[in-house]
């Protein structure tokens, strides 16, 4: 295998199939990239065995051929390398050798054959949605996804699919996001749930941009994949039943309180800096016309501050993890926003009446 790239041609694709690569593996090849010369299209493949990202670059002239380097070795040589540099990058035997102007560089290199691919079977359903639309539905959701938890069906997010809507659920335990957008379905009464990997969740974010692209969205039982443009992001799915989300977020909360969200946001950041800094609780006291906000920690430092409200209901005291409520009012964009309540050991809502299908909701915590 033989070709001559610019460096930006060349360092793009690579920090994309890099970014799935651990630094630990189980496996050495898994350390490495695998580069493809085929047809004037030279490709691009890295994966963990869980994870799978290709992507490629089109017109590019060489000797066709096939092999498998470290990938973050040569990442890092093309990062090194003067900007607009030529790149020279062939194969010969078990090595692969890199000219760049006066630098020589010789990589060990495995057999193509050697490296693993995920097995996807057929797809089962396919929609496209926009690029910008699917990444602010992960971004609305995403943060509230568990990390590293016994229950591994929550290390990850819910992509429920049918009757028009694409649907984003996250949870922890201790709170839960749910946004959605419409889109077109081939099969509008069926519908489907698929739990995608924190880490497949995460990485796909840095491939969608803020554009009006389209990103073709494919499923079956036990894959999911993205693709757009030169690039295709595959993963696993999290084999497991996810908690009945439709359920939790229909609580009796008959207390509505309207707020400005920039001044709730400013409040609870000044509360949160006394704190405990382990377990982040703050105090909403509601009372006639304010709702006050106090925080305290072991060193015996106190928080409190005030806003006017409208509300003349009963007094209520509830405790929250300071972090998730501003998690939430950070994700929710509109200038007003309703939180809903009811009584100290009923959790809390947090969404924008003028979009009602991103909801927040946040289990209470015992100060």
């Amino acid at each position: 295998m033989e070709f001559t790239l610019e460096r930006e041609k060349l360092l793009i694709p690579l920090l994309l199939v890099n970014s799935v690569i651990e630094k630990r593996q189980t496996l050495p090849i898994l350390a490495n990239v695998l580069l493809r010369l085929k047809n004037k299209k030279l490709i691009f493949t890295g994966t963990d065995l869980e994870v799978e990202v290709t992507t490629s670059i089109q017109a590019v002239s060489g000797k066709e051929g096939d092999i498998t380097v470290t990938g973050r070795k040569m990442l890092d040589i093309c990062k090194a390398v003067n900007e607009q540099t030529e790149i020279k990058v062939f194969s010969d035997g078990s090595k692969l050798n890199i000219r760049a102007g006066r630098s020589r560089f010789t990589l060990q290199a495995m057999p193509a054959e050697e490296y693993p691919t995920l097995e996807t079977m057929d797809w089962e359903e396919r929609i496209t949605v926009n690029q910008a639309e699917l990444k602010t539905l992960l971004d609305k959701t995403s943060f509230s996804m568990a990390n590293q938890d016994v229950r591994y069906y929550l290390n990850g997010l819910l992509l429920e699919l049918g009757d028009g809507i694409l649907r984003a659920v996250a949870t922890d335990g201790h709170r839960l996001a749910k946004s959605e957008i419409k889109v077109k379905t081939g099969k509008e009464s069926e519908i489907r749930q698929v739990i995608i990997p924190r880490k497949a969740i995460m990485e796909i974010s840095r491939f969608l941009n803020e554009e009006k692209e389209k990103v073709v969205l494919e499923f079956n039982q036990n894959h999911f994949c993205a693709r757009s443009g030169e690039w295709v992001f595959t993963s696993k799915l999290i084999d497991g039943r996810f908690p009945d989300y439709a359920a939790v977020l229909r609580p009796k909360l008959s207390l509505e309180i309207d707020l400005q969200r920039e001044e709730i946001l400013e409040t609870l950041a000044r509360t949160a800096i006394l704190t405990n800094e382990k377990f982040r609780g703050v105090r909403l006291s509601l009372s006639e016309n304010r709702l006050t906000i106090t925080a305290n920690n072991p060193e015996q430092e106190e928080a409190s501050d005030e806003l006017e409200i409208s509300y003349s209901g009963d007094e209520v005291e509830i405790g929250f993890n300071v972090n998730y409520l501003m998690e939430a009012l950070r994700s929710l964009k509109g200038e007003q926003i309703l939180l809903k309540m009811q009584d100290a050991n009923s959790s809390c809502m947090l969404l924008d009446p003028n979009q009602p299908n991103t909801q927040y909701l946040v289990m209470p915590m015992r100060l």
